[in-house]
């Protein structure tokens, strides 16, 4: 099964979002996306990436992305936050980290550990075409 992954970014880590992607888009390419509504639509506009683009997150994307994370639906989710300046507009990263810990997903919110889990994805993927 190809590997199921959230993306979330506010939106001063837009930008960041896109050029992670980038970087790993042979390995996105062949993965099942979900993204909350303007980062999905950048990912799909400027990359080509095939993207369920849930709602934008003031509108309750992340929200969307949590219940298919607690129903089993999501193996791994990168939300890149603005830790400095969030925005009242911006989805609230606590519910969705707090549910991903209680449902053992993995979670990334900075762009290290958004490379480190794709790094492994991106492994993983490999080791089980190979066997």
């Amino acid at each position: 099964m190809k590997p199921r992954i959230a993306l979330i970014a506010h939106d001063k880590k837009k930008d960041d979002m896109i050029t992670l992607a980038a970087e790993y888009l042979d390995f996105l390419q062949g993965c099942t996306l979900i993204a909350t509504g303007t980062t999905g639509g950048r990912l799909a506009n400027e990359l080509g990436l095939t993207v369920d683009r849930k709602q934008s997150g003031p509108f309750g994307g992340d929200l969307q992305i949590g219940t298919m994370l607690v129903e089993g639906h999501i193996d791994a989710v990168i939300f890149l936050r603005d830790p400095m300046t969030p925005q009242p507009h911006e989805p609230d990263i606590n519910a969705l980290v707090r549910a991903c810990d209680v449902h053992d997903v993995a979670c990334a919110t900075n762009i290290s550990t958004a490379h480190m889990l794709l790094c492994h994805l991106k492994m993983a993927a490999k080791k089980k075409e190979l066997t």
